[in-house]
């Protein structure tokens, strides 16, 4: 991971599709604003939140727990705008 600060937020999916095709699109381009590291971990599965593919790989339902977790200087900044969209 990039030097910095970690975050870490645990998230509930609050979408009853799930994290669905446009959510994960909207998560992604989110999370490539940022000059950080971000990676999502869903059960015992850990993956890029910059990589749509991956994202999409998980198929996470409504009402599943998620965590965030971030490094780098905006760390905070990723964290807070992805957990917007998420929960």
């Amino acid at each position: 991971m990039e030097e910095g600060k970690i975050m870490e937020k645990e998230i509930l999916i609050k979408s009853t599709a799930g994290l669905h095709a446009s959510l994960a699109a909207k998560v992604v381009q989110t999370a490539s604003k940022y000059a950080v590291e971000v990676e999502l971990q869903y059960q015992d599965k850990v993956v890029d939140l910059k990589s749509i593919l991956a994202l999409m790989s998980l198929a996470i339902p409504y009402g599943k727990n998620v965590k965030i977790v971030a490094k780098g200087t905006r760390a905070d900044e990723a964290i807070r705008d992805i957990s917007s969209i998420l929960g």
